[in-house]
């Protein structure tokens, strides 16, 4: 059986449901997917897979910041990562980065989402922590913003503060455009989590 036929045979569920998953080859088939089908499988991702998961890509993959927008990006430019999250309902969303307009290191951005207009953008800034970590933090804001994004406002506004207020999301890498996150607040983790696939090629 030839590698290609493997992969084919192959889909994100079945690396998941291993005892051990295997993390090279999951990252392997993510890579050989086109970006339509790369989005599918990261939005098909169950509660228990996203757990196991998370727990899986600690200190497997390096991370940084151009993982969220890669590097030759312009400033204040949109890169939309689809999402998908554990919770009970509204599991799809979107996160949205630009670059800053100075050179600072970090990234900025928003969520996306049906209730939108109920628990607001939920605006973040996003620093590496450590070689294998990106966190994003909703009790900083950015000072700006691309200009058809939504207005910045606290996360303690309206219903977000239920959502954002106090909340840190902690990024690991799973593939060249995949990452898995669990939500923390006060240092404490949550069991909350989400994947995230950055669209394009």
């Amino acid at each position: 059986m030839s590698g290609n036929e493997g992969l084919a045979q192959m889909d994100i569920h079945t690396y998941l449901a291993a005892a051990s998953v295997d993390m090279a080859g999951l990252a392997d088939y993510l890579d050989h997917l086109d970006a339509a089908a790369r989005m599918r499988a990261v939005r098909s991702l169950r509660r228990p897979e996203q757990a196991k998961l998370y727990e899986a890509a600690a200190g497997v993959r390096p991370i940084n910041l151009s993982h969220f927008v890669p590097v030759g990006t312009p400033p204040l430019r949109e890169v939309v990562h689809y999402g998908r999250n554990s919770l009970a309902t509204l599991h799809d969303f979107e996160k949205r980065f630009c670059l800053p307009e100075t050179g600072a290191d970090e990234i900025w951005g928003y969520n996306e989402h049906a209730i939108r207009g109920l628990i607001g953008p939920g605006y973040f800034v996003a620093r590496q922590t450590s070689p294998y970590e990106v966190t994003i933090d909703y009790a900083k804001l950015p000072s700006t913003k691309p200009p058809h994004w939504p207005a910045i406002m606290p996360n303690s506004a309206r219903l977000g503060r239920f959502v954002y207020y106090g909340t840190r999301d902690v990024m690991r890498a799973v593939s060249e455009h995949v990452t898995i996150g669990r939500d923390t607040r006060a240092g404490q983790p949550l069991d909350i989590w989400f994947a995230l696939c950055r669209a394009g090629d």
